[in-house]
């Protein structure tokens, strides 16, 4: 029962994390399996990629419903994305745990510094659209979202924007059609680790997220964006300050 409730608990964070901020939400799931439910870090990765599968399908098809997803552009860049996703995948699960906690702790820091720093994330880009360069960025997503679980938001948005020319309306609902992509090619090539995994706790924490995801759009039409930003990276960097402790002790 108490993991129960710790699951629930949990899933409704992350959602409003992601409904709040459209990215970030899932670099706390994966900590929050790990200390507060008892997964391995590698069980918490493939488990937090069901979780950001789902939560992420949900809100893509809210973004779709207002046509905020540029399906072309997004595909072409998830494509980029999916080889070294499922490859990523598969790497993970033979690393030491304790490469994964560093892993995603310096993934967490990074993520803590885009979110202080907003206003790189919000110029548009030239306009110079380079093959090379997107196929660069796709690439690099999508071997971390298989490596360490997490969607990318926080980079996909970003990369959208300045690699792709993208206003931050497309960029925010087409990363969500390249976080599926990725997420579910890491997917397929865990599908071994599955068996071990604890669906009872997967299942209400993925509920709740997906439910805190609604709440959390309402939560910043009232909480003005960068305050939000600022406050999830704080507890971002302590996540992270943790993690990087609790694996080198």
């Amino acid at each position: 029962m108490t993991a129960l409730i710790l699951a629930l608990i949990a899933g409704a964070v992350v959602g409003l994390t992601l409904g709040a901020l459209g990215g970030g939400g899932s670099v706390l799931a994966v900590p929050a399996l790990i200390y507060l439910l008892g997964f391995t870090p590698a069980a918490a990765t493939t488990a937090g990629l069901i979780i950001v599968t789902a939560t992420s399908l949900t809100a893509l098809y809210a973004h779709a419903r207002t046509g905020r997803v540029r399906w072309k552009a997004g595909a072409a860049f998830a494509a980029a994305g999916i080889l070294p996703a499922a490859a990523a995948g598969a790497a993970a699960t033979h690393l030491p745990q304790a490469v994964l906690t560093i892993a995603f702790a310096a993934t967490a820091v990074l993520s803590a510094v885009k979110m202080l720093r907003p206003a790189d994330t919000t110029r548009l880009g030239s306009g110079d659209v380079r093959p090379g360069r997107a196929a660069g960025a796709g690439a690099g997503l999508g071997a971390l979202t298989g490596l360490l679980g997490v969607g990318g938001g926080f980079l996909a948005v970003p990369a959208l924007v300045t690699v792709l020319a993208f206003e931050m309306e497309a960029a925010v609902g087409t990363s969500l059609l390249v976080i599926t992509a990725n997420s579910l090619a890491s997917l397929a090539t865990r599908s071994g680790a599955g068996a071990s995994l604890d669906w009872a706790v997967i299942g209400p924490f993925t509920g709740t997220a997906i439910l805190g995801a609604w709440d959390g759009k309402r939560l910043a039409a009232k909480v003005a964006g960068p305050r939000l930003q600022r406050v999830f990276a704080v507890v971002l960097l302590a996540v992270a300050a943790f993690m990087l402790a609790d694996a080198v002790t």
